[in-house]
């Protein structure tokens, strides 16, 4: 049996944390593991404890999860840090969505690149760092940092480079592609075999193979033909037509990060389906996640009379983090696909950029082969967002706000729809909306606020976005209390679309 401690920080949230938990209380060598949650959030993290503890009682196991808001005590001689933090919570991420709608910037998402993206950046890399600091300070001295949080790259960056703890990034984005590639062949994913590598949330299958056969070239045809994805993943197959080969992430998360589907008000629906925020829907993951949250406190009492989670290996969800632990720990060889420094694994992406790419995990370790050289389309791709990483990146960390206003010129779609001076006062309105969670600006706020106060200000609009939708009741998620369970407690929000 395995002895060793894992902490959650950001364990409030409910979608990752009991999930993760479940994936990890699978293996069988963990019954005896150690577990610790810490979040800001004392009622959260209270009510993800109980529901957990409920869980690992029912599944017969003599593990008590400690809970505490002291991050540090958390972190106490951890082996395993697993992070899924949201700095600013739904109260920033409202800003995300809401300023730059004002100046025609419409983000399905914004948790990655674009104006919702790099200011999300801004609040968590400096949390990230203090964290990190934490981490050095209190954990085991061989320590991995395996970060659910985004957005990735830029988190993930910030940790390597500046946070001297060795970390990891994880998504879920390869997996969900993967099983579509397989579902317009129809094959079923495990028979399906692929090479995906890129950055995160623009990560390309550069191969698709079946029994040896080679079906990359076969792929647009399949998904031209397929009768939900054709009308659902516009953008994708728009951009596997033009490119060669298709991207890991959403219609509506890839619309967001190219300048070319949602830079004019009248066109955006031409490339989204509101069948699923997933598909395009402006501000559609505010919207999920706020309703998610919304549902598990209300309804939390039912949730403690629901059936508990079962922990077996058919439940596992496909998460890459309980499988790298037990890799690591008990030598089972895992494959998957993780977020690291590049250091010549894509040969022409640049080497100081967080990439995303297969790897290989057993008990000496997380090895990542040699991928090569991307192909020139989608390297392009990932090279144009990689610029606003950097930057983004540097302007967190050394709260230079004029590093961050470039991020944002950078940026694709923010390029493609303000000008300079737009920009320039939308950086300012962001700054200020966000003071409380971005210490390292206190300067550029104050002259930002002077400048908002005192100077011409250019015309905004009062602009609700080209499909945005109204945040449902608890009355009207009640009337699908199912969905609603499913939403609040999902880590993939996308996963099942309807």
């Amino acid at each position: 049996m395995s002895t060793f401690k894992i902490t959650f920080i950001g364990a409030g949230s409910i979608g990752f944390t009991r999930g993760l938990l479940r994936d990890l209380l699978a293996v069988k060598e963990f019954s005896q593991i150690e577990i610790a949650f810490t979040d800001i959030n004392e009622n959260n993290l209270e009510m993800v404890r109980a529901l957990c503890q409920r869980d690992i009682g029912q599944n017969g196991l003599n593990i008590t999860i400690s809970a505490t808001t002291d991050r540090r005590e958390a972190l106490q001689n951890a082996k395993y840090v697993i992070c899924t933090i949201r700095v600013g919570g739904l109260e920033a991420f409202s800003t995300d969505i809401d300023i730059p709608l004002k100046y025609g910037i419409d983000q399905c998402v914004g948790d990655t690149l674009c104006a919702g993206g790099i200011m999300y950046g801004q609040r968590g890399i400096a949390e990230m760092l203090s964290i990190c600091s934490d981490i050095r300070e209190v954990a085991r001295q061989d320590v991995l940092l395996l970060n659910y949080a985004n957005p990735m790259a830029m988190l993930t960056w910030a940790c390597n480079q500046y946070g001297g703890v060795r970390t990891i990034g994880l998504c879920h984005g390869v997996q969900g592609g993967h099983h579509q590639i397989a579902d317009v062949f129809g094959l079923e994913k495990k028979d399906v075999d692929i090479i995906c590598a890129g950055i995160n949330h623009q990560t390309w299958y550069i191969q698709i193979k079946h029994n040896g056969k080679d079906l990359t070239k076969d792929l647009l045809e399949a998904f031209e033909k397929h009768p939900d994805y054709s009308r659902t993943e516009k953008v994708r197959i728009d951009m596997l037509r033009r490119f060669g080969y298709y991207s890991t992430e959403s219609n509506g998360h890839l619309s967001e990060y190219v300048p070319w589907y949602r830079k004019r008000e009248e066109e955006i629906n031409d490339w989204i389906d509101l069948s699923s925020w997933i598909n395009g829907e402006t501000g559609g993951y505010l919207r999920v996640c706020t309703e998610g949250r919304n549902w598990f406190e209300t309804d939390f009492p039912n949730w403690m009379k629901n059936d508990p989670m079962i922990f077996s290996e058919e439940n596992r969800g496909e998460e890459h983090g309980s499988y790298i632990i037990e890799a690591l720990e008990t030598g089972r060889v895992y494959r998957g696909h993780f977020n690291v420094k590049n250091e010549g694994i894509i040969t022409n992406l640049p080497s100081d950029a967080i990439i995303e790419a297969p790897g290989y995990v057993d008990r000496n370790g997380i090895s990542m082969p040699m991928v090569g050289d991307l192909p020139l389309g989608p390297a392009a791709v990932c090279t144009a967002s990689i610029s606003v990483q950097r930057l983004a990146v540097e302007a967190a960390v050394s709260g230079d706000d004029q590093l961050l206003r470039q991020a944002f010129m950078m940026d694709p779609l923010i390029g493609a729809v303000c000008n300079p001076k737009e920009i320039w006062q939308l950086v300012d309105e962001m700054l200020v909306a966000g003071e409380k969670w971005l210490p390292q600006y206190k300067d550029a706020i104050a002259k930002a606020k002077h400048r908002l106060a005192n100077e011409p200000l250019l015309p905004t609009r009062d602009y609700k976005g080209a499909a945005r939708l109204k945040v449902k009741s608890i009355e009207e998620m009640a009337l699908d209390k199912q969905e609603a369970n499913r939403n609040a407690g999902e880590s993939d929000k996308g996963k099942v679309r309807i």
